[in-house]
Parts: C-alpha cells; structure tokens; sequence
C-alpha cells in the first residue's frame, strides 16, 4: 500500500510545489498515512485544511483501504 499512496502523492505534489510546498511520506501502517508536510506548508495557517480537504481526501478517492492521514 505504500507504494501505491507515494504515486498517489506524486500527483497531488505539483500543486503543493507550485505554493512553495512539499510533502514527505514518513509511514503507512494499518490503513493510516503519515506526512511531513515541508517548505512553505510546513508553517501555513492553512496546513490542516490541506492536509486533511486536499491530500487526505484525494488519497481515500483513489486508495480506499486509507482510513486516515495525520501530520508528523
């Protein structure tokens, strides 16, 4: 499942990117994804927003078995 979320994240990255952003995958275990979220994402007041309406959302579309996404 890994695997399958960090191809997930390669195609949400260009829009993270285009802000000054980025994201890290730091672990999959047991249908929760953890990320780092870097650059200017890593200090936006909008961060949880999109973390959880932008990235979450976009991974349990396309990988169902995701339940969560959390940030570390």
């Amino acid at each position: 499942m890994k695997d399958k979320v960090q191809v997930a994240l390669d195609k949400i990255r260009p829009h993270l990117q285009a802000d000054g952003g980025d994201v890290e995958l730091v672990e999959v275990k047991a249908g929760v994804v953890k990320l780092r979220l870097k650059g200017a994402c890593g200090g936006c007041p909008m961060a949880a927003m999109t973390l959880k309406n932008g990235i979450e959302r976009a991974l349990r579309e396309e990988i169902p078995e995701v339940k969560e996404v959390v940030a570390v």
